[in-house]
């Protein structure tokens, strides 16, 4: 191969990186969901409650978790519902509603793939095998995954009918930059509720 074609393999590579490490800052929201099939098609969700509250004393309640924007999340939760046929009953008991909603807010953090910070020859191995080659070298890309969950159980059991996560940038959440990542997340858990 001759070296103006190595050099564009080499650069289409680190663009493929780059972009596979700025993907998580990326705006879309990937949601992700488990049913229980045997018990979503028997029991019946008209009549809501919720299913608890934060409690605890994790350092999130400062930040993410706190309770602005836990109100923010059960408003958002609260709005979707009619969307999906359930009525929130309002100071309901558990035992009064149908099925229980549960909801959590928080982050993790992730360590990706490097990314590359420099290119140069070295030793190591390649599709030839073993030997002196040109490539990149980098660090862990390193950062915090946001998340917003939502869970369904069925009242009278106690048994979890329906689980998503919505997964999406968490920083800065506070006033009404909090309120509208919320809401897209919980949108977006409800466009995937089953039929």
């Amino acid at each position: 191969m001759d070296d103006g074609l190595i050099m564009k393999l080499h650069t289409l590579r680190v663009l493929t990186v780059l972009a596979a490490a700025l993907a998580p800052a990326c705006s879309t929201i990937s949601v992700r969901t488990d049913a229980d099939a045997r018990l979503i098609r028997s029991v019946r969700c008209q009549n809501v409650a919720w299913a608890g509250q934060f409690h605890g004393a994790s350092p999130l309640r400062n930040g993410i978790a706190n309770p602005l924007n836990e109100g923010r999340l059960r408003d958002a939760i609260q709005a979707d519902l009619p969307a999906v046929g359930m009525t929130l009953i309002a100071g309901a008991t558990p035992v009064a509603a149908d099925c229980l909603v549960g909801y959590g807010i928080g982050r993790q953090r992730v360590v990706d793939a490097a990314y590359p910070v420099g290119w140069g020859w070295g030793w190591g191995w390649g599709w030839w095998g073993p030997g002196p080659g040109y490539g990149y070298w980098g660090y862990p890309y390193v950062y915090h995954q946001g998340f917003i969950t939502v869970d369904l159980y069925d009242a009278k059991s106690k048994r979890p009918i329906w689980h998503a996560t919505a997964q999406t940038s968490l920083s800065g959440l506070t006033g009404a930059d909090a309120e509208k990542k919320i809401r897209a997340a919980v949108d977006a858990i409800f466009a995937k509720f089953p039929k």
